[in-house]
């Protein structure tokens, strides 16, 4: 469903990521945002706070954000835990090196087509998967996270030849406390013992070992979630169901959820919400 983009006056929040990336499309996008809609407001946060509270005092201002994935993920997230979405259609100009999602989302790659996209856009709402802890998932997730950011800590071990490496590889050893001993360590990479329900049947359990789960937008109202089981010689056949409500739990696992890697957990559920948020796209 698509509703025309109101006149409202505009709040443009710049992720310093976006800043750091590519300012000359920051640049632009602000140039034509400013000039296509009369009062806009530049915010310039320089981190998650300041980020959060300028979305926080928007008043009826229409929130626009010019940044990657993860500053889109970032807004929704926070539009959510303050029980907002309902009512705020957002908008997006991609600078970044994420845009994977956006991208899928339909938003218009270059900054010119965007930011036109946010002045004559129209609303089009979508589907939100929320997790027990309140997070959100606005496109696909995965398990294991297939290139996700590689956790610190195995960073600096690969820094045998390089002493500075050696020397954060050695603070970082200082600041993390080490794990308790009544929690198992996460298995290596590989297949994992995965129990996946899918509107409470069980898709697969915990004695098929799994190569890898994903979990993405279906028909309106329900995610489709495949299983790749782990397999010796010939491919196994993914099994697949499509449902509401999607629980993982078993061995620690750690997860994609658009660009942000998250674990590990032991069990995770993630509820649809149908309609749950609105983006600004281009009409049609």
């Amino acid at each position: 469903m698509a509703t025309s983009a109101t006149s409202d006056q505009l709040l443009v929040v710049i992720d310093p990521v976006a800043r750091r990336t590519d300012g000359e499309s920051v640049r632009i996008a602000k140039d034509v945002l400013s000039a296509g809609a009369a009062g806009t407001k530049v915010c310039l946060p320089d981190g998650p706070e300041e980020f959060a509270r300028a979305l926080a005092r928007r008043g009826s201002r229409r929130p626009v954000v010019i940044g990657d994935d993860r500053a889109l993920v970032r807004a929704v997230g926070l539009l959510h835990r303050q029980r907002e979405l309902a009512g705020c259609a957002l908008s997006l100009v991609p600078v970044g090196g994420a845009l994977a999602l956006t991208r899928s989302l339909g938003v218009p790659a270059g900054a010119v087509a965007a930011a036109r996209a946010v002045l004559d856009g129209a609303e089009r709402r979508m589907d939100l998967l929320v997790d027990d802890s309140d997070g959100v998932v606005l496109g696909a997730l995965r398990i294991p996270p297939v290139g996700g950011v590689t956790p610190v800590r195995e960073v600096v071990a690969d820094g045998a030849g390089h002493p500075w490496l050696r020397t954060c590889r050695s603070l970082v050893r200082t600041l993390v406390p080490a794990r308790p001993s009544g929690i198992d360590p996460v298995p290596e990479a590989g297949p994992a013992r995965l129990r996946v329900e899918v509107d409470g049947r069980t898709l697969v359990d915990l004695g098929q070992p799994v190569a890898g789960v994903s979990v993405v937008p279906g028909v309106p109202g329900a995610a489709r979630v495949e299983v790749r089981p782990a397999s010796v010689g010939a491919e196994a056949t993914p099994l697949s169901a499509e449902g509401r409500t999607v629980t993982v739990s078993g061995a620690h696992f750690r997860y994609r959820a658009d660009a942000i890697v998250s674990g590990p957990v032991r069990t995770r559920t993630w509820v649809v919400r149908e309609s749950a948020w609105g983006l600004i796209l281009p009409p049609g």
